[in-house]
């Protein structure tokens, strides 16, 4: 590789260079000048006689890795796509062939470039010719959980395979069947048909705590049989909005390829699998997300034994309670999951939830926020019937909820839901809390038509075409209503009042400070 070093990095390693060579080949002149006279009578001594120390109370993952690597394998997964379009900087283009003649000498010139790039060719009447689909090609890792060829690998690493190789340790090659995927969990399930006896590893049912070891294995950049190690260095974390994740993060070397590679324990047991890295360069940086063995096991069962994950369905749009709504409601502990609308219909809609609860635990298990909550529910199933513990007017009451099945489609807002509120009507009114607000014509609640950038209610995010549907549980029409709600939640000793708001279709509750800040 070319140096890239200034000239005087490289005078100076130049001279440190000549002072090497001078001690080696005996320049006694140039030696006196540079050392301690001491120097002339060093003596060599062969690498051999030295002696190091013995080092005690460093890990040593020789034993373990001995014993699960035959476990674990590379996956390669061939398929096909259709042409590509261009992309540049994140933007599509779109190749279009100027409307030439047949025999312009320009036509095959616009065909070759443009084919290059996935544009289609043209025939001799100038019409797209139909594209063959592209041959791809991909890898990742995956582990064996049983000995009769369940392998555990990562959503993205097979979704859309035609062809699924595994390739193990001792470099033989067999074609695996695919079992069931989940998207949301970004996990899969691949068989390996005839197998009796193969080795296999076993899923931890111990939770792992932050600070242990972890020894990741698996196939980076295709290079295959990779053993790095590091430490769990956080729990729970939320990556790209997954409501379904409680991923582990890990600062242990993972890299493109790792996907689907098991994470060890100090006992040669899966405590995650590789899914994804945080990098800015596209590098490891020691920032890797696993996701947890209690997730995997509960997942692999179900696409072992039905080819697909059933997920319970409470039916709630929830937000987290953070200090304010907590003041606002009589809460002790900014703690649990506010639900902003029940679905109608929906089993918690049926069972009596309504909006403005709080739901604090599940079966007595509590609930630290709404991502809990997702994950809580998503793990039952459906047709189970769950005891919600609900914080209402002030107090704790109990529900029973039957769950229904989670239909993943049926979750995206309609465009009547997204639907922005029709334009205010006259007669605004300023109110006590910094907001000018008018009657909805087009429907229910207040619209704010104006926020004092110095008030609370700027501050907690408030803005311009937001509608005001209730004040402490309260649906206000009119300003006076809201003034008196207002006034209500100050004549009982608080300084938040909770309101439920709604922007763009999407329903959130604000705990709004009400009066001066005494802190």
């Amino acid at each position: 590789m070319r140096s890239t070093l200034n000239s005087r990095a490289r005078r100076w390693i130049g001279a440190s260079a000549l002072a090497i060579l001078a001690g080696i080949g005996g320049g006694t002149a140039f030696v006196a000048a540079t050392a301690p006279s001491t120097a002339q009578s060093a003596k060599l001594v062969p690498a051999a006689q030295i002696t190091a120390p013995a080092v005690t109370n460093v890990p040593n993952f020789a034993d373990l890795v001995e014993a699960v690597k035959p476990a674990v394998v590379s996956i390669v997964v061939e398929g096909s796509e259709k042409g590509r379009d261009l992309q540049r900087g994140g933007r599509q283009f779109e190749f279009r062939f100027p409307d030439l003649p047949n025999d312009h000498p320009f036509r095959d010139f616009f065909e070759q470039f443009g084919e290059q790039f996935g544009a289609p060719g043209r025939d001799n009447n100038n019409n797209a010719r139909p594209q063959p689909p592209r041959r791809t090609m991909a890898a990742g890792s995956g582990f064996v959980i049983s000995a009769d060829g369940y392998i555990v690998t990562n959503n993205h690493v097979v979704d859309d395979a035609e062809k699924v190789t595994v390739i193990f340790e001792d470099g033989t090659e067999k074609q695996a069947k695919l079992v069931g995927t989940d998207e949301k969990t970004d996990l899969a399930v691949v068989k390996l048909e005839g197998e009796t006896d193969l080795p296999f590893v076993k899923l931890s049912d111990i939770e792992p705590r932050v600070g242990e070891w972890v020894v990741a294995v698996g196939n980076p950049f295709g290079l295959g049989g990779t053993v790095t190690a590091g430490i769990i260095s956080a729990r729970g974390r939320d990556i790209a909005g997954s409501a379904y994740g409680d991923f582990l993060q890990i600062d242990a070397a993972v890299n493109t390829g790792n996907s689907g590679g098991p994470d060890f324990n100090m006992q040669g047991e899966v405590v995650g699998v590789n899914t994804a890295i945080f990098s800015p360069n596209g590098g490891n940086v020691g920032i890797a997300f696993a996701i947890p063995a209690s997730v995997v096991k509960q997942v692999t069962n179900q696409l072992i034994e039905h080819g697909a994950v059933t997920r319970g369905f409470l039916g709630v749009g929830i937000q987290d309670v953070n200090r304010d709504i907590a003041e606002s409601v009589g809460l002790a502990t900014a703690a649990g999951a506010l639900v902003t609308e029940p679905s109608k219909d929906s089993p918690a809609d049926k069972a009596g939830v309504k909006s403005g609860d709080v739901i604090t635990a599940v079966d007595g298990d509590q609930v630290t926020d709404a991502l809990d909550l997702s994950r809580t529910i998503a793990g039952k199933n459906p047709g189970s019937t769950v005891e919600l513990t609900i914080w209402r007017d002030g107090k704790e009451q109990k529900i029973s909820v039957t769950l229904g099945k989670l239909d993943e489609a049926a979750q995206a807002p309609s465009d009547e839901q997204t639907q922005q509120q029709p334009p205010a009507a006259p007669e605004p009114a300023s109110t006590s809390v910094g907001l000018t607000l008018v009657p909805n014509s087009g429907g229910e609640g207040l619209l704010i038509q104006d926020v004092d950038p110095s008030s609370a209610a700027a501050e907690r995010g408030f803005a311009v075409g937001d509608t005001i549907l209730e004040v402490n549980n309260q649906a206000v029409k009119s300003v006076d209503e809201f003034e008196k709600a207002i006034q209500s939640v100050k004549d009982n000793g608080r300084n938040t009042a909770l309101v439920k708001a709604q922007r763009d279709g999407n329903t959130r509750f604000v705990g709004l400070p009400i009066t001066e800040d005494k802190s």
